[in-house]
């Protein structure tokens, strides 16, 4: 598709369609077929050997995904792009095509729990060598990746602090030593933030979340360099975390509203952020919008708005949660994010579920922590949803 200067709420609902459109489909149409048949062996071997433009076998390409790779690429204005059966999924092949044994790895306390799973318990077994450093500590992230390294993993805003990391300044300092910079912009979405433009290598999104935006399909996104790329979709055509047509066709079609979603979401989780702060009953609340929030400068240079996400502490710790949430009657207490309805719940069961209470204690996570993704609902409706609950504390 020819992008001109056509902005990313246009490109979210055209990208990635041209072939389609050319057959006279007016949306993306579910390609289910599992492999696909060639009259010429020649051109059979073209497609086979990356030569030639076609596709083969589900499991390395497919017409459905390949529009919703391509709708991400133009998004992020990546050279390329690769997905994955889920958000996890991109993140283990991408960290497992570079991370071999004796690489190391600098990155963060506070990522994903999953990830962090992946830092704490998997690589180590590999021989890789990982450091976790203090996540809004820079000084000590730069002089980490001096001593050298060869991926550096960020996540910014970070689930579930919403703390946030300079990616320009750290993508500079890893650029020094060669190291491959990975960004995980879920939270973001590439509405909100480009990793990319600020240089980073790599982009990861959990495309079950913002992308998706309705809680009703499972993917995951790669984009960046086309030669890195290449090599993470060389790992996972064999290792068959692939991507199936179906929940494709249902992320593409979710990325249409994604634009108009996500300006929503901004100014309602700034309210009700904004609303928390003056609660009686809340310890602290957490939202890059916020001016008192530590991050913020940083967040009002590299962001372009603030997000759908926001958590916030309750005093008493976690038998206080279990008494406030469950009196919400407009969010689904579920392990997710990102959707059109509203959904909340404590990173105990949530993101850092996979963690033991110690984990999470050694990564600042406080058990009287509740995440709350904003969804598109009256913001009034969500306040006076929220008041009601608070009102049994």
């Amino acid at each position: 598709m020819e992008t001109g200067n056509l902005r990313k709420g246009t490109m979210a609902v055209w990208g990635g369609e041209d072939d389609f459109s050319a057959a006279g489909a007016a949306t993306t149409p579910i390609v289910s077929s599992v492999a696909f048949a060639y009259k010429d062996l020649d051109e059979w071997y073209a497609v086979a050997t990356g030569n030639a433009k076609g596709y083969i076998y589900s499991r390395n390409t497919n017409p459905t995904v390949a529009a919703l790779e391509e709708k991400v690429r133009l998004l992020e204005g990546a050279e390329a792009a690769a997905s994955f059966a889920t958000g996890m999924g991109a993140i283990s092949n991408t960290l497992f095509t570079f991370l071999t044994p004796g690489k190391r790895v600098v990155s963060l306390k506070d990522t994903y729990g999953g990830t962090s799973k992946i830092f704490l318990d998997f690589l180590p077994v590999y021989n890789v060598y990982v450091k976790l450093c203090d996540t809004t500590d820079h000084e000590q992230l730069e002089a980490e990746i001096a001593k050298g390294c060869d991926l550096v993993y960020l996540e910014t805003p970070t689930n579930p602090t919403l703390k946030i990391i300079d990616i320009k300044r750290l993508a500079a300092a890893a650029k020094k030593v060669g190291a491959i910079v990975v960004v995980d912009n879920t939270f973001a979405t590439p509405i909100n933030q480009s990793p990319l433009a600020l240089g980073a290598d790599l982009v990861i999104h959990s495309a079950t979340k913002f992308l998706c935006g309705h809680s009703d399909a499972m993917g995951g996104i790669l984009a960046g360099k086309a030669d890195l790329v290449k090599k993470v979709f060389q790992f996972r055509e064999i290792n068959g975390a692939s991507l199936q047509a179906d929940p494709a066709y249902m992320i593409a079609r979710g990325m249409k509203t994604l634009e108009l979603r996500i300006e929503r979401q901004n100014n309602s989780a700034l309210t009700i952020a904004k609303y928390l702060v003056a609660h009686s009953k809340v310890k602290a609340v957490f939202y890059p919008g916020l001016e008192t929030h530590q991050g913020h400068a940083i967040a009002k240079q590299q962001m372009k708005g603030f997000g759908g996400i926001l958590s916030f502490a309750l005093d008493g710790g976690y038998e206080r949660v279990k008494m406030m949430l469950p009196k919400l009657r407009l969010t689904h207490l579920a392990a997710s994010l990102g959707s059109v309805s509203t959904l909340a719940g404590p990173p105990r069961t949530t993101s850092h579920v996979e963690l033991t209470e110690a984990q999470r204690s050694l990564l600042g996570i406080p058990e009287g922590l509740i995440r709350y993704s904003v969804g598109i609902e009256n913001v009034d409706d969500l306040l006076a949803d929220l008041e009601q609950a608070l009102a049994v504390l």
